[in-house]
This record gives C-alpha cells, structure tokens and sequence, in this order.
C-alpha cells in the first residue's frame, strides 16, 4: 500500500492528548530567574521618568533594566522594503507608541515577586494624541516618528495606468474595513536564555528556529555558530510567531549581564498586547462590466495599518498585488497601496499574509457587481473563471500560476450542497414572511503557498539496524510535520512508517532551515525529504550492486519489503541496515544523504467555498448552518492532516466573519486585553465542516504537492460575509462590515 494519499492518523497526537507535549516552560535550566515586564499603559506619550528605585530593592528582586541599563542598538524594521527611519528601541526610551510596549525588565527569583515589583515601578507620562484611524494616519497631522515626517513606512510603487473601470456599463464602487485580530495561540510565547562558555543557548516558542538564531546573533553582536536556538511543542503560531521578537532579545542580553540563566513566559493579557495583530486595513474597491456579467475592471486601493512598529505586516499589499485579480480572468485590475504607523500593536502575518486581504475585497465586489446586475453570483463568477486549458496562466500584477480547475470546484460545491434546492427554501422563506432568513455566500479563490520562493534542508541517515532518522529545517506547530514526512520518507525507501523518526526544531541538530509559514512546509520540506531518501536508494543500489556482482541497472528496490535485489532474482536481497551497515564500514562515515530543495516557483493552491447561514430578523442573531469547502492543494499525502488544515482554516475565517475583532478606543486604550472581551470561537459555535477533495496536481515539485494550511481562513471569511448580506438584500442591505455581530446584523435590517 503506498504512504502517499494513506489516512495515517498523526503520531504526534497521542503524547499531546494524554502526558501533554513538551513546551518552552517545561525546558530550560531549573535555576533560571524569572523576567517581568512592565509594559506602557499610554498609547502615545512622552516618557519624562521611570523610576524604578523602589522596584530594585523590592523581595526576590535580582535586577532592573530600562533602556538606558541594557547596551542594545535600536532596531530598523526587518525588511528593506520599509522605511528604515522607523525604528525602535528594544525597551522603550523617550517615547511610547503603543500599550503594552516594553518599558523596564525585572529579574527575579520567581515570576510572582517579578509582578509584585513590577507594581512599584513609577512612570510619568506626557501624553499625546493618539492616532488610531487609518484616515488620520494618512493625513499626519499627528505624526507617531517626528523625526520621519510622515506616517506612511510603506507604499507600493506608483500605477499611472488607466482607472480600470472606465467606459464600463456597470460601475460599483465601496469601501470597507476589514477588522484587526489577534492569533490568539493556545500557548503565548516564552523563552528561556543561558550563556555558557560565551555561547547562547535560547528555548523558544517560535515557527522559525534558524531565523531566530540569526536575529539574536546579530542583535548580541556574535556569530551565528555561537547561539544555538531549541524549539520544543509550540502550540500554535499562525504566523505570528515567524520571528523573534524585543522581548526575545532583552532576554538575552540580560541573561548575558547578570551571567545567569532567565525565563519568560508571557500571560495572556501580555500576549494579546504585544503579539503580532493580523489584517486591520481599508478598502476603497471599484468594479466594472457589463450588464450580462462579464467583469471588464477591477480596482482596490488598499490602507494597511502597520500599527506602531512596522513588521511584516506593513509590506503584505506586496502579496495581496500579486493575488489582485484572483481566480478571474479580468481584463484591467489595478491595485494601490500605502501603510502608515498607528499607536496599536505592531501588524504581523497572520493565516494567510496577504492572501485573505486580497480576497475579501475582490469576493465582496462580484457579489456587489452580481446584484447591481441582477445576476446568481455564483453565475458570475463561474463565467469570469480563468479556464484549465489557459495555464500556465500569468496575471497583470505577477502572478505565475501552475495549475487550476476553478468551475470544476464550483461544480462540486453546487451538486454537494444541491444549490438550486437551497435558492428555492430561500425564497420560500422570503415570500412566507420567516422571520429565519437564508442565506447563501460564495467565495473563489486562489492563492499564493511558498510566496517569496524559500527552499527547504532536508535529510535521512538510515543506521544499521534499519532505523531511519530524517531531519528538515521545517519546524511543526501542530502541522503534523512529524507523520507527513515520516510517510513520504517510507514511500521512497519502503522503510517502515513506525522505524523513521523525524527530528526538527534544534539549530545544533538541523544546521539550516527556512521554517515554517507561507503553506510551504510540505512543498519546500516534505519535497526535501523526499529526494534525500531518493539520493539513498541511488546509493544503495551502488553498494548493493557491488555486493551482489550485478550491473547497477539491473538493481531494483521492493518498497514492500525495503529489500534490494537483482531484478528477477528477488530470492537474494539486501535490506537497509546491511547496506548501511555496508557503508559505514567502507566509507568510515554514516550513510546519510543531505539536500536543499529550491523550487523553480510557487505553486496556487485554489478553492471554492459555499457558507449556507440563517439570520434570526428580530434579534440579527447569525448561525452557521452549513459551510461547504473544496479545497484543492495538489496531490495529497495524508487526507487526515489536510482535513485538520481546512477545518482549522475554516474555523479562523468565519470566526473573522462574524465574531472576531480586536478594538481600541479613540485614545489608543485596548478593549478586547483578554478573552473576557476578545469573542474566541467554540467548536459548538459551527456546524460540522464539509469538505470535498480536490487533487489537482504542479508541475513545481516532484511530489505534485501545494500548500493547504491558510486556504480554509482564505476561503471561508468572504464566503460568510456574503452569505449574511445575501440573507438580506431582499431588504436592501447590500453590505455589512465585519464582524458581522448582532447588533451589526440588527442595525443594517432596521436601517440604523
């Protein structure tokens, strides 16, 4: 039986459903302090003291740094498409532009007399204007980084091509926001750091190990050979954890002071006030055609909120331009952008990175355009479907697309979900005067997996007894690396799934590695693993060739038994712990096979999404009654996983759509700090997933593989906003911001 395509179920589940996994809390010296941090209260002030006598001589206290304690340089934003003048100090020194930013650390024997220290710290603020809107922002007459002269850090180049619109017979033009969220991990962040012997050791709860290695080498001012990076569990990351953040490195710069180990572990509170926020932009959307469906034009200027410091989240307009025109085959798109500082969290990648933030808008503006028409909308997005026969298929902005069966999709959903029976409870209701209102949304989509193209390290060492140990620079956080890989590595050996152990996340143990993020794991990782066990079996045809004094040509592997012989003789056959065995006596050296695999392209994974909704007209109460997903991501490995990736996909979606949203008042103050305020989804809040399969192969990886982890968010949010508006256009509602709330739903019915 082949491993590829096999519903294995995940062997990392077991250990985490019972004992509990392994996390950065639980490592670590035992000796290690505890680290506080007292974080700002203001959203934009001037800091004209931090006092923190009464702090430093507080019980258990050990040390207190503020930013003119610790000798860190200030740090310019990561990538060099951003304005490098706006930079930050790691603790916060002058001013503060955000609540929650990091303002003094305090080190203690425990966390608790940490807190309680922290207590006594005084700080005197001079408070300033916040800037909050995205409006105000562009307009900068508060400005967050005088010095700069402008709150704009990023903007996509200037399109001096003509409005895409023009001259077409049906115009709609709208703008809308689409909310700011928080990940919300299971498990905050943590680190631990120690210095031994001039070297850094650091535990942390991070996608990318290597990465992490690399930013605190440089932020400590040493060679990367002399920090080692140990990635236990992490449970969840979602993009948010794609790097090391300030916190990170004052952990270890103050471990490096006081010469002793030190811990972190962030609250809840904490995280929800300094981990990376997700979308929070503004659109201005034009769309244009012809009265019998047909989309001529399409343009989207994009305001992307980078909050206080920008992140990657300031140059994500770079991914949604690349994915503008979707799955459509329009003639003129054009999309603008620019991304300007606020007092908020920091905007990071969350779930799809660009990909969601170019969707929405276009998904929003074919439902518009179908009802200014008076068309099905999933009529009009099936006629304006790029076609199978056109891929390769090359968009305006960039977009070099391998594979897609858009309308197929579409097919599978409307049989599955038997479309024209559900218009026709729709109108049943409307015309019987049910106060329970139907409503159906649709959302196509294609998007970008491994988007800037990273390749992936990948090995096997197969010892002689026949145990195989495989390493990969990609470093799960609830992905199932551990089993996928395992099955990919059998496939290609026939070494038994339950003899392969997989090992990631320790940069002394994998010497490089890209990460995890972008839906790249299994096309950039698993494609790494499969051709170092590849380059295995070609070696051990050599050495088995020789043993058996046969031509190599005529040496063949039977993957069901993991047995090298001569083809047509099988009675005599070698297995994989002589052969390496074999090896390890001739060559002194252990058989082990190393690659780095770098794709030629990304690979555009698709969809086609049905939300089916019911919407209470008295209270505006909306429940998800069904939510229909085909998905298409190539070939498949395990059914299994890539059903937990949509399911978990489409729960992030619609909780967008309806329930999540991070919010501040005009002043800067946060009032979603915690899941007392914060709407996190239940299990119980959504019908049971129905996912359809899909394998349309690329032509980018051997293995035909594409990404699968962000298309269910990608997918599901606009499918729900779409379905609640449709619930209600028989009433004139033609849009509803998100989320979509009760009391957003009631007041669009009553007209408020």
């Amino acid at each position: 039986m082949s491993m590829i395509g096999t519903r294995v179920v995940r062997r990392e589940d077991p250990a985490l459903l019972t004992a509990g996994g392994t996390y950065v809390s639980d490592t670590g010296p035992s000796d290690a302090a505890h680290l506080v941090f007292v974080r700002s209260t203001m959203a934009h002030a001037e800091l004209l003291e931090v006092d923190v006598s009464d702090a430093s001589s507080a019980p258990g206290v050990i040390a207190v740094f503020t930013a003119d304690d610790l000798d860190m340089s200030v740090l310019p934003p990561g990538n060099p498409m951003i304005n490098q003048d706006f930079v930050r100090h790691p603790l916060a020194s002058e001013r503060v532009r955000f609540v929650g930013e990091p303002i003094v650390a305090i080190v203690a024997e425990s966390a608790a007399a940490g807190v309680d220290a922290a207590e006594l710290v005084f700080v005197d603020y001079e408070p300033l204007p916040a800037v909050i809107d995205l409006d105000d922002a562009v307009a900068g007459d508060q400005l967050l980084f005088p010095d700069v002269g402008t709150n704009r850090c990023f903007a996509l180049p200037p399109n001096d091509s003509p409005d895409p619109v023009d001259g077409c017979d049906v115009v709609v033009e709208f703008e809308f926001d689409n909310p700011r969220l928080t990940a919300a991990p299971i498990e905050p962040r943590a680190a631990v750091a120690e210095w031994a012997d001039g070297r850094l050791t650091q535990w942390s709860s991070t996608q990318f190990p290597h990465r992490t290695r690399e930013a605190l080498a440089s932020a400590m001012d040493v060679e990367v050979d002399t920090v080692r990076v140990i990635t236990p569990d992490v449970g969840g990351g979602f993009g948010a954890k794609n790097g090391s953040y300030v916190e990170d490195l004052i952990l270890a710069s103050v471990a490096r002071v006081l010469d002793r180990p030190v811990r972190w572990t962030e609250t809840r509170t904490e995280s929800m006030l300094s981990l990376a926020h997700a979308r929070s932009l503004r659109y201005r959307v034009a769309i244009g055609g012809t009265a019998d469906g047909d989309i001529l034009g399409y343009r989207a200027h994009l305001i992307q909120d980078a909050g206080a410091y920008p992140l990657i989240g300031a140059i994500l307009p770079f991914l949604s331009l690349i994915m503008t025109s979707g799955c459509y085959a329009i003639p003129a798109v054009k999309m603008t952008a620019e991304s300007v500082v606020t007092n908020t969290v920091p905007i990071g990648a969350y779930r799809g990175a660009g990909r969601p933030e170019a969707t929405l808008p276009l998904e929003r503006a074919i439902d518009r355009f179908a009802a200014a028409i008076g068309k099905d909308p999933g009529e009009v997005r099936r006629m304006n479907f790029v076609a199978p026969e056109d891929f390769p298929f090359k968009t305006q902005t960039g977009a070099d697309m391998d594979s897609g069966a858009y309308a197929a999709a579409m097919d599978q959903v409307e049989a599955h979900a038997d479309y024209v029976a559900l218009r026709a409870e729709q109108a049943r209701r409307r015309r019987d005067g049910d106060v329970s209102l139907l409503g159906l949304g649709w959302c196509a989509y294609v998007e970008i997996a491994n988007p800037m193209g990273a390749g992936e390290y990948g090995s096997m060492h197969i010892h002689p007894d026949g145990r195989a140990t495989v390493r990969t620079g990609s470093s799960a956080h609830g992905q199932g690396h551990d089993t996928a890989f395992a099955q990919i590595a059998s496939e290609q050996t026939g070494i038994p799934f339950e003899m392969i152990e997989v090992r990631h996340g320790d940069t002394d143990d994998i010497p490089r590695g890209g990460g995890t993020g972008g839906s790249r794991s299994l096309q950039t990782g698993g494609v790494a693993v499969w051709e170092a066990a590849g380059g295995l079996v070609d070696r051990a045809k050599a050495v088995v060739a020789d043993v058996l004094e046969a031509h190599l040509d005529d040496i063949v592997l039977d993957r069901g038994s993991g047995a090298f012989s001569v083809a047509g003789s099988p009675a005599i056959s070698i297995g994989w712990g002589d052969v390496a065995q074999r090896w390890e006596d001739n060559e002194s050296s252990p058989f082990i096979e190393e690659t780095d695999f770098k794709p030629p392209a990304a690979t555009f994974p698709f969809g086609v999404h049905l939300a089916v909704v019911d919407v209470d007209r008295d209270t505006g109460r909306v429940t998800a009654l069904r939510h229909i997903a085909c998905d298409d991501a190539g070939v498949i490995v395990n059914p299994t996983i890539v059903d937990g990736q949509v399911h978990g996909g489409v729960s992030a979606g619609m909780a967008q759509a309806l329930m999540e949203v991070f919010s501040y008042d005009e002043d800067g103050n946060p009032l979603t700090a915690n899941f007392m305020d914060y709407a996190m989804p239940a299990a119980s809040e959504f019908p049971s997933f129905e996912r359809l399969v899909m394998e349309t192969p690329t032509d980018r990886n051997p293995l035909g593989v594409k990404g699968i982890g962000e298309s269910g968010t990608i997918g599901a949010t606009p499918a729900v906003q779409n379905a609640v508006v449709d619930a209600l256009s028989h009433l004139g509602v033609t849009h509803i911001d998100l989320p979509a709330t009760p009391q957003r739903v009631w007041h669009a019915i009553n007209g408020r």
